[in-house]
């Protein structure tokens, strides 16, 4: 579970890195694909058309990726099938081999985009393992830098993220070719 308090400090970002949102219209109606979970917010991303509403920053043939609203760090990205399936087995391997590639692009737009020095990718399977949306599997791409850990989370379960997702959205939405 996170336990940590995100403290959201965008004027900071100038010195890590040189050089409106809306919310969903809760009156739409959504139309999910037999399969779906309708209060999953990566199936809601996946059949709603309004990228930046649900943070979406690219898309395939059958996954997509979305900023994580709960960052551990600036970028913290998710990469997920677009069907609502729980395990590694569930995927076809098309699908397997369209959320590496996308992982793989999202490394290297991150890496260019926020001067990342490495990145934590990985996934949580089964609650037990850390999953916060178990029936949903999902990728975690979180760019890392030298010193990004300091005292704030260790004293006091805070963590500072340097830049808006508001400002991430439009940065890499631009870069992704789809905002």
């Amino acid at each position: 579970m996170d336990h940590l308090e995100r403290i959201w400090a965008p004027w900071r970002l100038s010195y890590v890195q040189p050089t409106g949102q809306s919310q969903p219209d809760s009156s739409e109606t959504l139309h999910f694909p037999a399969g779906a979970d309708p209060d999953c917010f990566l199936c809601q991303a996946a059949v709603d058309p309004a990228d930046r509403s649900r943070w979406v920053i690219a898309r395939g043939e059958s996954s997509l990726a979305v900023l994580n609203r709960y960052p551990y760090n600036n970028g913290h990205t998710l990469v997920a099938p677009m069907r609502h399936v729980g395990g590694l087995e569930d995927l076809a391997a098309a699908e397997h081999l369209e959320i590496a590639t996308m992982i793989t692009r999202l490394v290297g737009v991150l890496r260019e985009t926020l001067n990342a020095e490495g990145f934590n990718v990985g996934l949580n399977l089964g609650r037990t393992a850390g999953a916060g949306l178990p029936d949903h599997i999902h990728w975690h791409i979180v760019p890392r830098w030298l010193g990004d850990t300091n005292f704030m989370p260790s004293l006091a379960g805070v963590k500072v993220i340097p830049q808006s997702l508001e400002a991430l959205w439009e940065t890499l939405a631009r870069r992704l070719g789809s905002g």
